[in-house]
């Protein structure tokens, strides 16, 4: 089979095409067949290192956390998974030196296997992962909040989703109008607005053309109750402006800054909450919860992608990997996917 590699770290050129030998699954684990590979900031990044040459944990990497396919073959001990089902994954490279997605076969454990809606593409399989299991965390760390999302769930909540063209903006928008959040995002153009309305948001922010904090006071007089943060340097202070009492910030990123500045009596009058989250240490609970939340979520037709759902798509082959990782690096706007194999 055709698997794409790194054996050092390094920018995209690091990254090669080989032939390997299909594994076959142990026991608690299945065989997929990838139909579509995405790609994500934490793919580039785990790839980059923390400077070129760095000590990879294994002699070789297979990259990409995220995809889409057919179970091709089931382990022993393995239930509820069958030859033939469509499927989607998470965190299929995470200590895994062979699980990536960039490859026409994985083997990984059960757990990481989810049954893909018939009603779903597998473009949407390969985008929900890392950023949708992202966002649901993000919607479901409130102090007074609930802890799964379903229809209903956040009904009188108002969520801000801070830049919300990108690929966990996007999810979050689509999870909370699904949950019955009243959704505002933020966003730097009318091409992002457009997409982000698109997704879902009742109201759109261009911090670029006016005075974002008055324009969220004004569509949310009592203030926010969640904020989805990517750039919680650069929005300490937007934040701390429109929050609500007992609002909790939920920091995924750090675009923009290693560190911030907080007005400490500000926020202690509000009691607002900040949570940080790193999908990899959340917990198996809390990816579990996302897993079944999010699959309610595409089976009720409630996520989508592609330009008409607010998340453009841009297409590459597994010969052309390194490309696909560049233009995530470059932060092209939209989803990079991994076309790998035709699968039925």
């Amino acid at each position: 089979m055709k698997s794409v590699i790194f054996s050092e770290t390094g920018d995209p050129s690091v990254l090669r095409l080989v032939d390997r030998e299909v594994a076959a699954p142990g026991p608690g684990e299945v065989r997929v067949r990838i139909a579509v590979s995405g790609v994500n900031p934490t793919d580039w990044k785990s790839r980059r290192g923390a400077k070129p040459g760095d000590a990879l944990p294994y002699s070789e990497v297979v990259p990409n956390q995220d995809g889409a396919g057919v179970v091709d073959a089931v382990g022993s001990s393995v239930t509820g998974i069958s030859v033939g089902d469509r499927v989607w994954l998470t965190l299929a490279a995470y200590q895994r030196a062979s699980g990536g997605t960039a490859q026409e076969y994985t083997v990984l454990p059960a757990e990481r296997v989810h049954p893909l809606p018939d009603s779903a593409s597998f473009d949407l399989g390969a985008s929900l992962g890392v950023p949708a299991v992202t966002a649901h965390r993000a919607l479901t760390v409130a102090e007074d909040g609930p802890s799964r999302l379903h229809p209903g769930a956040l009904d009188g909540t108002i969520v801000l989703v801070a830049g919300g063209a990108g690929a966990v903006g996007h999810a979050a928008i689509q999870l909370a109008h699904w949950a019955g959040a009243t959704v505002i995002t933020t966003v730097s153009s009318a091409e992002k607005a457009a997409l982000a309305t698109a997704a879902g948001a009742e109201h759109v922010v261009n911090y670029r053309k006016s005075d974002a904090a008055a324009e969220i006071r004004r569509i949310a007089p009592g203030g926010v109750n969640t904020i989805v943060e990517v750039s919680p340097a650069q929005n300490a202070g937007l934040n701390l402006a429109i929050a609500a009492n007992h609002a909790t910030v939920a920091v995924y990123a750090n675009n923009g800054g290693d560190t911030m500045s907080l007005d400490v009596r500000k926020h202690f009058s509000l009691n607002v909450r900040y949570q940080f989250l790193l999908l990899y240490t959340v917990g198996d609970e809390a990816i579990r919860a996302a897993v079944d939340d999010v699959t309610a979520a595409v089976r009720d037709g409630a996520m989508g992608v592609g330009e008409e759902s607010g998340l453009p798509l841009h297409r590459f082959d597994l010969a052309h990997t390194a490309e696909a990782h560049a233009a995530v690096e470059s932060a092209v706007t939209g989803k990079v996917l991994i076309d790998v194999a035709a699968v039925g």
